[in-house]
């Protein structure tokens, strides 16, 4: 859908005008900046549950016996052993080598995986994966079956982040299906169903010779991985993944399905603290989490070394695949700068664009040189201290070191750290 200023707008956008959302646009989606206080938001997350309205995120799918070794050729990690019912998070580099986008697989079945490109890069996404797919046709493997299939526009993604969501899933599915938590399942890893969790199939006759109950299968639900679910009569994908740093869940629907789904999940989660949020706590929660941001950490000028990724690469797990030449040659030398963590005992936070000092005398000096540049910056919610991502001088990267922030022209310490700034309790 699409206003007239052709800002798209998500099939919950008039949900959200009625809960009072302030909008922005985000990647030309008219999306929900915060409901009321964004640090209420984001701290309903680490302390109870919150809501995300995440359908301007594409979703393309990949189907066909050659789909697995498509992906290996396509992207920088190695695909085809990946367990049915589980995710991978991911890079897609252009040719050069450097971050098209980081995206999360998974996968369907046998023959199928759905990825998942963020909301402004889906076009660059899909039409290089067009393009490589043509040439995997052509040069790789002529006759080989893969097709791609970009259901972005009539695809739905709403997220339950927080350590009060595995109740809510389950007091959802206690609402709206058979038993105590619903009809048995397949797995419970959900490693045996595919098409079902997407089109609609899914049925009583999944029960599988162990009995195991959807409610189960939903707390055995590991970390990355997926299964199928019906919810309030909606047939979805039901994935232990998120952008918050603590445990939830991204539900997958039909366009057509989003608002039933939003109240059920609403109502479900009314005893169990559940707000909803925007992008705005989506973004502190990402930053204490220490997860990077496509336009902020990731770019067409950064490659998966200098954040951190090159270890996802698969030279030795796959003999040919796109940009492996230029990513070999990038990686025969160590990047000089690389991203860190940054955090500050003061009050003034560090914001995207400014420039990082070895020393407090270089700030604002005439003809000195910084070290490194702040990407995302702001003070922590839940810590109660500004923190940053940096990226920063090779030799200054050590956890401990000390160095200065320019600040509105003044010098503001901060100190290297170890990320994830923050981690969740597991016990």
């Amino acid at each position: 859908m699409s206003t007239e200023n052709s800002t798209r707008e998500t099939p919950l956008h008039d949900i959200h005008a009625q809960l009072g959302a302030s909008f922005t646009d985000f990647g030309g989606w008219d999306m929900p900046l915060k409901y009321g206080s964004e640090l209420a938001e984001h701290r309903a997350v680490r302390e109870a549950a919150g809501i995300f309205d995440l359908s301007h995120m594409g979703e393309v799918r990949l189907t066909g016996s050659d789909a697995a070794a498509f992906l290996d050729y396509a992207l920088v990690a190695k695909y085809s052993k990946m367990k049915i019912g589980k995710a991978k998070y991911g890079v897609l580099v252009n040719e050069a080598g450097y971050l098209l986008d980081d995206l999360i697989t998974y996968r369907i079945g046998d023959e199928e995986f759905l990825i998942v490109p963020n909301a402004s890069n889906t076009p660059t996404v899909v039409a290089t994966l067009k393009e490589r797919l043509q040439a995997f046709l052509r040069d790789e493997s002529p006759g080989a079956d893969a097709k791609l299939f970009d259901e972005s526009d009539v695809t739905a993604l709403i997220a339950v982040q927080g350590p009060n969501s595995e109740a809510i899933i389950l007091r959802a599915l206690d609402e709206g299906a058979h038993g105590e938590f619903g009809p048995a399942t397949t797995s419970a890893d959900g490693s045996a169903a595919n098409d079902a969790a997407v089109d609609g199939s899914a049925d009583d006759s999944s029960v599988n010779s162990t009995g195991i109950t959807v409610g189960e299968a939903v707390r055995e639900l590991k970390y990355y991985a997926w299964m199928p679910l019906t919810i309030a009569g909606i047939d979805l994908m039901l994935a232990r993944t998120g952008y918050t740093g603590e445990d939830g869940f991204e539900l997958y629907i039909p366009n057509i399905a989003a608002q039933r789904l939003w109240e059920t999940l609403t109502t479900a989660g009314a005893d169990y603290g559940l707000v909803p949020c925007g992008l705005a706590s989506r973004d502190s929660l990402r930053l204490e989490a220490g997860m990077p941001l496509y336009g902020n950490e990731l770019s067409l000028e950064t490659s998966p070394f200098d954040v951190g990724l090159g270890r996802m690469i698969g030279f030795k797990t796959k003999e040919n695949f796109a940009a492996r030449d230029a990513l070999a040659k990038l990686g025969e030398t160590e990047p000089p700068r690389v991203l860190v963590g940054l955090t500050s005992a003061g009050r003034r936070a560090a914001r995207s664009g400014a420039s990082v000092f070895a020393s407090a005398d270089e700030v604002g000096a005439e003809g000195s040189s910084s070290v490194g540049t702040i990407t995302s910056g702001q003070p922590s919610p839940t810590l109660g201290h500004p923190i940053a991502l940096a990226f920063l001088d090779r030799g200054l990267a050590d956890p401990g070191t000390p160095v200065f922030v320019d600040i509105r022209g003044k010098a503001h310490e901060f100190s290297v750290t170890e990320l994830p700034f923050y981690k969740r309790d597991e016990n």
